[in-house]
């Protein structure tokens, strides 16, 4: 399909369009199109739900429930690693550990990572891409936040100017070349404005698409009818945030991918469910002393070795290393080991 096609079919009367199936629009800006994993994982699998995880174990568990990719949430690692809030306090470098963490505890499950604005200006923008992509990351976030940021359904925020970050996202797309990276431009000018907010957000993602995004992020519509608007007026592919007790209500992939929409994140979900059941034990633990009538609620000793893989690596130990009658520790090599005159 040509391009051009490919656009109109993006903006084509929503009730023409496959709820499950979505038509991957190319860039015009130099990128990726459909080579990167998130844009087949889109094309194969209609609207995707990406779970927020925030460290290695999350993302295990992520994995095993079957889910094909992940976001980290800046909001649940600033919470996690910091114990502070989602106000510009997590550094570029600290997410950048994070996500790599993450990778290597599970390389098969596909991550997507919040990169807040970028550390700074565009050379900053470069370096942050750069280290995600050394990471492991398969895709970021990038927003266009004044600094201090804050995360996006908190008030006091700022917009820098549109061309600005138009800026910043064209100095990552060069930065990620030809990379398998999926960039997102999120804009929180809806929130700034109550009557102008939505129709500047609009305006300002279809000029970071134009720059050179993947796709774009308008974050929080007020309301079904503005998510059709957005998922009509907003150019290519385009991501819905699902937060609990935000101010956009939440639907399911189907519904969102019925208004236009390809990826639907839900990043607090886990989090907000771990901090209710840490809650719960630590204040079972503070009013009994014991757990010991409590045991439903928790995941007992057998079951978390299983997910955290300990038998996987016994095994692995004892195929590597053995002791023999001599009791001397004998080590596995490739090659004999020449004998010393």
């Amino acid at each position: 399909m040509k391009l051009s096609s490919q656009i109109a079919a993006s903006r084509a009367p929503l009730g023409s369009r496959s709820l499950q199936r979505r038509v991957v629009c190319g860039a015009t800006n130099g990128s990726n199109g459909a080579r990167t994993t998130f844009h087949r994982l889109i094309e194969e699998n209609g609207c995707v739900l990406l779970p927020g995880v925030y460290d290695a174990l999350s993302a295990k568990i992520a994995a095993r429930a079957g889910h094909k990719g992940c976001f980290v949430s800046g909001y649940a690692v600033s919470a996690t690693v910091l114990g502070e809030p989602d106000v510009g306090l997590l550094t570029s470098p600290e997410m950048a550990r994070k996500a790599g963490q993450i990778h290597g505890a599970v390389p098969s499950l596909p991550v997507i990572a919040d990169a807040d604005t970028g550390g700074g200006n565009v050379l900053n923008v470069q370096r942050t891409i750069r280290q995600l992509i050394t990471s492991g990351c398969k895709g970021c976030f990038l927003e266009d936040q004044a600094w201090p940021r804050r995360m996006g359904h908190m008030r006091n925020k700022e917009v820098i100017e549109m061309e600005e970050f138009a800026a910043k996202i064209a100095a990552a797309r060069e930065a990620i070349g030809d990379s398998d990276f999926f960039l997102v431009a999120r804009t929180d000018a809806r929130g700034i404005s109550a009557k102008y907010g939505l129709e500047e957000a609009i305006k300002r993602a279809n000029l970071y698409a134009d720059a050179g995004a993947d796709a774009t992020f308008i974050e929080g519509p007020r309301g079904e009818d503005e998510l059709r608007i957005v998922g009509r007026e907003t150019k290519g592919l385009r991501v819905c945030n699902m937060l609990e007790g935000g101010t956009t209500p939440l639907h399911t992939p189907t519904e969102l991918a019925e208004m236009g929409f390809h990826l639907v994140v839900y990043p607090l979900a886990a989090l907000y469910a771990a901090t209710r059941t840490l809650l719960t034990a630590y204040e079972t633990l503070a009013a009994k002393g014991t757990t010991r009538d409590d045991m439903a609620g928790l995941t007992h000793f057998d079951e978390f070795n299983e997910i955290v893989g300990l038998e996987e690596r016994i095994r692995a130990e004892e195929r590597l290393t053995k002791r023999e009658g001599s009791d001397k520790l004998h080590v596995r090599v490739r090659a004999p080991v020449k004998e010393l005159n």
